[in-house]
């Protein structure tokens, strides 16, 4: 289950978002949807990069009792990349949702052998969609 915070103008249908939070964990998550500005401040503050950014996470720990974590998205990213791209704005939104899943569930791609981006291309074809965050990355 999602708990959806949009602090934007833009109508995100997270009809898919659920699906994929569903068949990853049952904890609840929370989704917050930001612009640029909003989310440069926030890396700044938590990583001391004075720059905007697609996605991050924050886990909560404590138990299966408490939500998995949050996840905030920069529309304004998520807007940017799926035009580049040529798809809709959810799917890039669920691509950067299944990325900052996994990281709440413990991956890490900068430390990993490759278990997150197996892990996402998985996810992606399950749900049918377009390449991952790290393959476009990667390709770079």
């Amino acid at each position: 289950m999602i708990d959806f915070d949009n602090q934007t103008d833009t109508n995100l249908d997270i009809t898919l978002l659920e699906s994929i939070a569903t068949f990853l964990s049952p904890r609840e998550v929370e989704l917050i949807l930001l612009d640029d500005e909003a989310m440069r401040k926030i890396n700044q503050e938590h990583r001391g990069i004075d720059k905007s950014t697609d996605v991050l996470s924050f886990p909560l720990e404590g138990g299966d009792f408490l939500p998995l974590g949050s996840i905030l998205l920069s529309i304004d990213r998520v807007r940017a990349e799926a035009e580049l791209r040529g798809h809709s704005i959810e799917a890039e939104a669920a691509l950067l949702f299944i990325h900052g899943m996994l990281h709440l569930l413990g991956y890490d791609h900068e430390y990993d052998q490759g278990e997150q981006r197996f892990k996402e291309e998985e996810l992606i074809t399950r749900f049918g969609l377009p390449s991952s965050l790290i393959v476009r990355t990667e390709e770079l």
